[in-house]
């Protein structure tokens, strides 16, 4: 038996400013059409857009330690844009409003036929991608799991998949 998910409901964050990093996932949550359901000084939680994203600062008495992706834990965060408009749109108000660092500017990448990213860090350095994946993407017909597609791939380059 198999269980088919409805997608993640909420992700947690724990951050060493939040004084600087509340506001930044505020403002992108709301420009993401996500409402604010939790505010304090130490957490912020919005909700919409069938997901959630909660950041909280790192408690008192815990090691405030920098993010590295390559330890255990999150490595980056990406949300699924509906179109390659809608990732050149949120591009814009990311730098615009946000003014974060930015990893890669929107690009075609080899991840999956016609994927379309841009990838940036918050304040504190967890990264975050927004893309596009036209189609069904690895399941379409011609997809790596679709019915003529190669299959499983046995190596990640980093940079998308090789054979």
């Amino acid at each position: 038996m198999t269980v088919a998910v409805n997608g993640i409901a909420h992700i947690q964050l724990t951050v060493n400013t939040p004084e600087l990093c509340i506001p930044f996932w505020e403002k992108l949550c709301h420009f993401l059409e996500m409402e604010t359901l939790v505010k304090n000084a130490d957490t912020v939680y919005c909700i919409g857009s069938r997901t959630g994203i909660m950041v909280v600062g790192v408690p008192k008495g815990k090691d405030k330690r920098s993010f590295d992706q390559y330890s255990v834990g999150l490595h980056h965060l990406c949300f699924r844009a509906r179109s390659e408009q809608d990732v050149d749109e949120i591009y814009q108000f990311v730098t615009e409003e946000l003014k974060p660092k930015i990893i890669h500017t929107p690009e075609l990448g080899g991840w999956a036929q016609g994927y379309y990213s841009f990838l940036f860090e918050d304040p504190d350095g967890i990264r975050v991608e927004f893309n596009f994946v036209p189609g069904k993407g690895h399941f379409g017909d011609s997809g790596r799991l679709g019915p003529q597609g190669d299959g499983p791939a046995s190596d990640y380059s980093g940079r998308g998949f090789d054979a």
